[in-house]
């Protein structure tokens, strides 16, 4: 009989009482502590129901270990991934289940570098759980428990990477919708520190994710666009559950995809703040990066989806800049991790570069535009060129059903060329493709697709969810 895999596409994740039960919380701890060997450990966690519960029963089988254990309490993945790495700690072990549902629950091993553990380090952790040495070990030591409390420092190194005059004298108007997670006790108080005027939304730490669920996505985010478009703000973003993830929507309401917004970010990084780098994204990422890479003339590596991936996909090339389509963007300088704060600082820096451009264009010459007309954010992504896109995603419970999906799909009709780096990504011609990936966390086939024509985007799509109906005989759930 095989043994279990635990790792997903990030961490390790289930329903608690369930998939992750009070046996294998502590196993998993146990594994986890021989695997650092040492403390002190970071431990932090987000704000579901469960999280406290099993951040209490690793902190005791840490300590039984004699490993010393510093406890960040409630607090956004990235900031624990900087405490580690800035604090020269250990590891450190983050309880969240990211965008999940709220029944959902995990354990994301941090590395003493301040990142996720690598493919290869995350197998020694799973041979670990599945032969069991740590029962054979005695433990002489009982490990302390120390109270960590470093979101202010965390925010202070933020800010040292932007250009704050820049930003507070464009007075960017800002809506956040913080999603009832733990990024509403960072993001906002930041973007205050940088002269925003700060509109909150679901900033309530809630475990239910009552006001949109855990994950931000283009069909739950109408209230953002509304508030945004129909009192006059400058920009909006919205806020996964445990904050390394930020999605972001333009003056007029419309939803910005982060494989859109990670192109953007590394033209203005390399162009206006002369960041010397190459990017890293994952294959199901937008063509405007290619554009960009043409436009700034640096080679963009594509990795499997995940943020994993990127991490090592950066670290293996030296790079400074990746990005995810599902609104994650890793800034290297800071950390070699995706993190919705210094992401959301980057985009008012950003904006702000454009206002002060203009404001200096205007007043240079008295034909140009009256100075209060600056340009908005719908403009920049303008600059990116017009592609159309479509995600969604099949549930399917059976690994079966799945393999077939993928086999099927990739053997249909006459096409450009098929890959098959991580899934099936289907192209049709040199801008059109169609893209199934089985999810790491969720039984789900995910489904991505884009092209510059509209109708042929529409056409591959009918036809491709045409053909996996037709495939599994049934009414399939999109």
């Amino acid at each position: 009989m095989s043994k279990k895999k635990l790792f997903g596409t990030n961490g390790i994740r289930g329903v608690f009482g369930q998939d992750l039960s009070i046996e294998f919380l502590i196993d998993i701890a146990f594994s986890i502590g021989y695997y650092f060997k040492k403390g002190p450990i970071v431990l932090g966690y987000d704000g579901r129901s469960s999280s406290l519960s099993i951040s209490k029963v690793v902190s005791a089988v840490l300590t039984s270990m004699g490993i010393d254990v510093y406890q960040m309490g409630l607090t956004p993945t990235p900031c624990l991934q900087y405490t580690v790495k800035n604090l020269e700690m250990s590891g450190g072990i983050m309880i969240t289940a990211s965008h999940n549902p709220k029944e959902y629950n995990g354990l994301k091993p941090v590395s003493n570098i301040g990142f996720e553990l690598s493919r290869e380090e995350e197998i020694k952790i799973e041979s670990i759980y599945h032969e069991k040495p740590f029962l054979e070990k005695k433990y002489d030591n009982i490990g302390n428990i120390y109270d960590l409390n470093v979101l202010d420092q965390y925010i202070d190194k933020v800010l040292t990477f932007i250009n704050i005059p820049i930003v507070e004298k464009s007075k960017i108007r800002i809506v956040m919708d913080c999603g009832n997670g733990v990024q509403s006790i960072v993001a906002p108080l930041l973007a205050r520190k940088l002269g925003c005027e700060v509109l909150v939304m679901n900033g309530q730490i809630d475990p239910n994710f009552s006001a949109r669920g855990s994950e931000p996505k283009m069909d739950n985010l109408y209230s953002l666009s509304r508030m945004v478009s129909e009192n006059g703000y400058d920009l909006g973003v919205a806020y996964d559950g445990d904050g390394d993830r930020s999605i972001f929507c333009d003056e007029r309401g419309t939803i910005h995809w982060g494989d859109k917004t990670g192109s953007l970010l590394s033209y203005h990084l390399i162009k206006n703040k002369n960041l010397n780098t190459e990017i890293v994204c994952p294959i199901n990422s937008s063509l405007v990066i290619s554009r960009i890479g043409d436009l700034v003339n640096r080679k963009v590596h594509f990795t499997k989806v995940g943020s994993v991936e990127v991490t090592y996909g950066m670290k293996d090339t030296n790079s400074l800049i990746g990005f995810e389509e599902n609104g994650g963007f890793f800034y290297g300088p800071l950390n070699l991790v995706r993190d919705g704060a210094i992401t959301t600082a980057l985009i008012l820096e950003m904006l702000s570069y454009y206002k002060q451009e203009n404001l200096i264009n205007s007043s240079h010459n008295p034909n140009s535009r009256p100075l209060n007309e600056t340009p908005a954010l719908s403009n920049i992504y303008s600059l990116l060129g017009e592609t159309f896109q479509y995600k969604s995603s099949i549930n399917l419970s059976s690994k079966d059903d799945i393999k077939r999906v993928l086999e099927v799909c990739s053997e249909h009709g006459s096409v450009f060329r098929v890959e098959k780096v991580d899934g099936v990504k289907i192209w049709f011609d040199s801008e059109s493709w169609i893209m199934f990936r089985p999810s790491g966390t969720e039984p789900l086939v995910r489904i991505y697709s884009e092209s510059n024509d509209k109708s042929l985007l529409d056409s591959k799509v009918k036809e491709y969810l045409s053909l996996i109906k037709k495939l599994l005989n049934t009414e399939i759930n999109i």
